[in-house]
């Protein structure tokens, strides 16, 4: 399976090494002829106005918006849930794809040097907690209803999925466990 991990900023090797650990083909994707040709994508933590920015100046953003509306399966990490959020509390004119029902604010559990290291559990991956590394990481302060939310710290969802999106508020990226990109490649995007 070829699995795409948008190449413009933030985590990009991080994400590439886990899918190759996993066994399956990887694409850095930059422009939007690459997205036809992959199964899922993977949208790495990094700056979301930068990213907003980058992806509209390469094409990405209007193709990717209507592969998402049409269940186009993506995993947004960090300021890729940020991109994929309804709506964004403290930066509200910022731009979305809209394709996750809950409202984030950005930077909710602090600035760089409050980023932190927790054991969460997610019965979805099995049984073992998962260490998860929140760095400036947004806070999920509403959601629908329809949302699944796969993890909760401190009474906020930090992982959830809603139909073929899959959105973490930490990185799984930067630890060696991958329980979580396997879940989306085999829970979500084999759907």
């Amino acid at each position: 399976m070829k699995i795409g991990v948008l190449g413009i900023q933030g985590d990009i090797q991080e994400h590439l090494r886990m899918i190759e650990r996993l066994g399956h083909e990887v694409i850095w994707v930059k422009r939007p002829e690459q997205l036809e040709k992959i199964s899922g994508l993977i949208m790495p933590g990094g700056e979301s106005t930068t990213m907003i920015k980058l992806m509209k100046r390469f094409e990405v953003w209007e193709p990717l918006y209507q592969m998402l509306q049409n269940g186009f399966p993506v995993y947004g990490t960090c300021a890729g849930l940020v991109l994929l959020a309804y709506e964004i509390e403290n930066y509200p004119d910022q731009d979305s794809l809209k394709a996750l029902p809950v409202r984030v604010e950005r930077n909710g559990y602090g600035r760089q040097v409050d980023s932190f290291e927790v054991e969460l559990e997610i019965p979805a991956i099995g049984a073992n907690s998962f260490n998860a590394v929140f760095i400036r990481a947004p806070i999920i302060v509403d959601w629908d209803k329809s949302v699944e939310v796969l993890s909760i710290y401190k009474n906020a969802p930090v992982l959830v999925r809603y139909g073929n999106i899959l959105a973490s508020s930490f990185h799984p990226e930067l630890t060696d466990d991958v329980r979580i990109h396997r879940y989306f490649i085999d829970e979500v995007i084999k759907e």
